[in-house]
């Protein structure tokens, strides 16, 4: 589904992805992992057209993403839920949801029910504001938005981070069911070791920007979190 070669990045004069090449295979569910600042947020804004390629080939479905702006990016059905969920906070919980409706490539103008389906209480709070909700009923909202967009390719930075327990518990089901069942492919960005085992079938690990194992998440060794992943 999405073909990444010999990409580099750069942040100021910090080389921050080296030579990179990956591919995510299309219904798989694919969890980007390392230490911080190993280039896995940077990965992931370089996918959404947010941080400019500085060199190296992007292909989604065949089309060059690199050529695409942002937006135009999220039409051809990539939705991104970013570190930090990004909501805006003075807009309306249907506000919000309303603000991914315009990248839907079939033009549908209406919250599309799977939305509420998957996160109830986002009904139930249609007319409150973003920025009144928790931190998990947030995190619900942007992937919410998210899922308006109508995606093929799911992209979620860090979708536990700064979220209570049972809430992960329900994200990680949630993941699992749009991945499993209705057949998205996803890409998670995650720290949570117990977790991303639990949600991802496939793994990658990133260390100063370079790709250093991958493979199925049963492949995941001792030996690989002991080098690339424990702080």
């Amino acid at each position: 589904m999405l073909s990444i070669r010999r990409v580099n990045q750069y942040y100021g004069e910090s080389h921050t992805l080296r030579d990179l090449d990956v591919d995510f295979p299309t219904g798989r569910c694919i969890c980007v992992m390392g230490r911080n600042g190993v280039g896995k947020t940077t990965l992931m804004e370089v996918i959404m057209g947010l941080l400019p390629l500085r060199s190296g080939i992007l292909e989604y479905q065949g089309i060059d993403l690199a050529k695409l702006a942002a937006e135009k990016r999220a039409g051809l059905g990539i939705g991104y839920v970013p570190q930090g969920r990004q909501i805006f906070p003075m807009l309306t919980v249907e506000e919000n949801l309303q603000i991914g409706l315009p990248a839907r490539a079939d033009g549908k103008n209406k919250i599309p029910e799977l939305a509420f389906e998957l996160f109830p209480v986002l009904q139930e709070m249609l007319g409150r504001r973003g920025g009144d909700l928790s931190g998990g009923q947030q995190q619900q909202l942007a992937i919410g938005r998210a899922l308006v967009t109508d995606p093929k390719l799911l992209i979620l930075d860090e979708p536990t981070e700064g979220v209570q327990p049972n809430t992960v518990q329900e994200t990680g089901a949630i993941i699992r069911r749009l991945n499993r069942e209705i057949g998205l492919t996803v890409i998670l960005v995650e720290q949570k070791l117990p977790f991303a085992r639990k949600v991802a079938d496939r793994f990658l690990v990133l260390d100063r920007g370079r790709l250093m194992a991958m493979g199925a998440m049963a492949e995941l060794s001792d030996e690989i979190v002991k080098e690339y992943l424990t702080v």
